[in-house]
């Protein structure tokens, strides 16, 4: 069919569509803007007005407050007085029509300085007035890389970009080199909980740029006592947490019954991902959505675990009675871990040799698991108590819950350590530099010597350059007697950022 007209779809409805998600410009007020922000509010902000790059990417999962934080931005910058026709947002979960233009940036950008701005971009940026561009959920917009690379370099605006794919928003990254600074916002932080729920606020441990000071061991045992001193905020929290995770609905919502938000999160956020996302390939390819949601399934399932191709090929084999190749399934569990629902930590490549083992699964939050298998597991210690058959399951998920933490810290390298011959097995391994640091995640109620076998023998590996190492356990008050070894609640390890 011929290419449409840019005025002709804006006659049809686009038009409307773009002017409505801007009602600034008509000199209304952001309707329902909540007044709570997320941690990446202020360097998100930071970034947008003077970061060296032109383009600001703000990405994660569905539903954890993106688009919130973008509205947020935006009305943050018309109380500071910033003119209304500097600002022009696109949301492209909310214009089907877009998909009909070559080049939707950059004809509606040209729309929207013809009618909106009344100069060209490079004018206004010129007479330091550079409008400020936003662009909502952009992972389904194919060459939107290139796009916003021209309206960057040839109009100058500052940009803010949002995206639920890393694979996608990674994929622009050659296109944009050197013009963007990314930033990932994951569910709720624990102290992000504390502070909606109103137990109190606790400011951030660990600044927001620099990885340095994860190498110094002072900082793992102050880390310990900070939680300490805010345990009681801290434990109110993590219970908090392990009610009812940490998606910004559960947590503001707590007049929804859990069976509620349950499906709430398997329609908005799981079936979403798979059924929006993830359901075209490349060149319009359809991609099988039973079989994502199978494979979703065995993450859940062996969640904070490495199941090998083996086991994959077994069970999708019994579930869908197909016989279905690994290269396939490892596919979709990449997929997967492009939606941000599922990080996929790779086991540790040593000295250039080729990697041994499987991926281990960390979900983004425990609740998704709970929600698409009907299977609620507590990780209060209260609620272990309750339930003391669930501790195993509760250890699997507390470990899941470590890696998806420590994964979302920009720039850190996390992998996992896989059982190699003599040498035990690791559960994560950070790499900050040449030094390395090993975590070891024993969710019990009491720690014996033997548990700390996999730490200690890779610290004492001198080839590993690991002077210290991690043990995250579930209480407080849990001794351990090698000096090489700090020890935390995994409460304490959520209370860093």
């Amino acid at each position: 069919m011929k290419q449409e007209s840019l005025f002709k779809l804006l006659k049809e409805g686009v038009e409307v569509l773009v002017r409505n998600a801007n009602p600034w410009w008509r000199g209304e007020e952001l309707p329902g803007v909540p007044p709570f922000r997320r941690w990446a509010f202020d360097p998100v902000l930071e970034s947008l007005q003077k970061g060296m790059s032109p383009a600001t990417v703000l990405r994660g999962p569905r539903q954890i407050g993106k688009t919130t934080l973008l509205n947020q931005i935006i009305q943050r910058l018309l109380a500071d007085g910033v003119a209304p026709n500097r600002i022009f947002r696109l949301q492209f979960d909310d214009l089907p029509g877009l998909k009909k233009l070559s080049m939707p940036f950059i004809e509606l950008s040209d729309w929207y300085s013809k009618n909106i701005l009344r100069q060209t971009l490079n004018q206004a940026a010129n007479e330091g007035q550079s409008p400020f561009l936003f662009l909502d959920e952009v992972q389904n917009l194919a060459d939107w890389a290139p796009q916003l690379k021209h309206l960057v370099d040839i109009g100058r605006v500052r940009a803010l970009v949002t995206g639920s794919s890393a694979l996608r928003i990674e994929a622009g990254r050659d296109s944009l080199a050197g013009r963007i600074t990314t930033f990932e916002m994951g569910p709720l932080l624990l102290r992000e909980i504390g502070d909606l729920r109103g137990f109190g606020s606790v400011p951030a441990y660990l600044p927001h740029h620099g990885l340095g000071p994860l190498k110094e061991k002072t900082f793992w045992e102050e880390l310990r006592a900070f939680g300490e001193t805010h345990r009681r905020l801290r434990n109110q929290a993590f219970a908090a947490f392990s009610e009812r995770g940490a998606y910004p609905v559960a947590q503001v919502r707590t007049d929804m019954t859990w069976e509620k938000v349950a499906d709430f999160l398997n329609e908005t956020v799981i079936r979403r991902a798979i059924q929006h996302d993830l359901r075209m390939g490349p060149k319009g390819q359809k991609r099988d959505e039973h079989l994502l949601e199978e494979v979703f399934r065995l993450a859940c399932r062996y969640v904070g675990q490495s199941p090998s191709q083996t086991l994959y090929l077994t069970e999708i084999k019994r579930a869908m009675n197909a016989n279905i190749g690994w290269q396939r399934i490892f596919n979709y569990l990449k997929f997967l871990d492009g939606t941000l629902l599922v990080r996929l930590i790779e086991p540790l490549e040593l000295r250039l040799k080729r990697r041994r083992g499987a991926s281990k699964i960390c979900l983004c939050d425990h609740t998704l698991r709970a929600a698409w298998l009907q299977e609620n597991i507590p990780l209060s210690p209260e609620g272990l108590q309750a339930a003391p058959h669930l501790a195993d399951l509760a250890g699997r998920v507390a470990e899941s819950a470590a890696g998806y933490f420590l994964r979302s810290i920009i720039g850190l390298d996390v992998a996992h350590f896989p059982e190699r011959g003599a040498e035990p097995e690791v559960d994560f391994v950070l790499t900050i530099g040449e030094q390395r640091i090993p975590i070891e995640v024993k969710f019990r109620r009491r720690i014996d010597f033997q548990d700390t076998h996999g730490l200690r023998s890779f610290i004492e590996k001198a080839h590993y350059n690991a002077p210290f190492g991690i043990l995250v356990t579930q209480l407080d008050e849990i001794p351990v007697q090698d000096p090489r070894i700090v020890c935390l609640p995994l409460s304490a390890l959520l209370s860093m950022r």
